[in-house]
């Protein structure tokens, strides 16, 4: 079966083997995050949001980065808390519920960089290190050893 469409090859559930969607699933994975980025940048302008405060916060859950210096481990579960739809998706709720513009526009803000995210293919992270993702490999390869 085609791997393009997302369907088995090889006798295997595609993505099974590595924890990774592949094919059809990845791309559509990517195209729901490239959906998320654009309705929150479109929400955020038609909200009348400060692009000043859209810039400085845009890129402020890559902080959570540094938690990579502690460990693999520590990393990919700092990360994924920063990069998953609960946080924000709560936050935008509570947003509306108060109703607050600021915690509103900072949910936008942050559901528009796990978007632009997925649809790069920066998924959520495996403890096996940063590159190993949901959305598979990311990073150079490795180069196998010539002698």
């Amino acid at each position: 079966m085609s791997e393009a469409a997302g369907e088995p090859t090889n006798g295997q559930l595609s993505g099974q083997v590595n924890g990774q969607a592949t094919g059809g699933v990845r791309l559509l994975l990517r195209l729901e995050g490239l959906t998320l980025f654009a309705g929150m940048v479109l929400l955020y302008a038609m909200w009348g949001g400060s692009w000043w405060i859209f810039g400085v916060l845009f890129l402020a859950p890559d902080l959570s980065f540094a938690a990579y210096l502690t460990d693999a481990r520590t990393g990919a579960i700092v990360y994924n808390a920063a990069h998953c739809y609960m946080l924000p998706v709560a936050l935008l709720t509570a947003g509306f519920l108060l109703p607050d513009p600021l915690t509103l526009s900072i949910a936008m803000i942050w559901l528009a960089h796990i978007g632009i995210d997925r649809a790069l293919g920066y998924g959520l992270k495996y403890q096996k290190g940063f590159g190993f993702t949901h959305l598979g490999r990311i990073g150079r390869k490795m180069q196998p050893k010539t002698t």
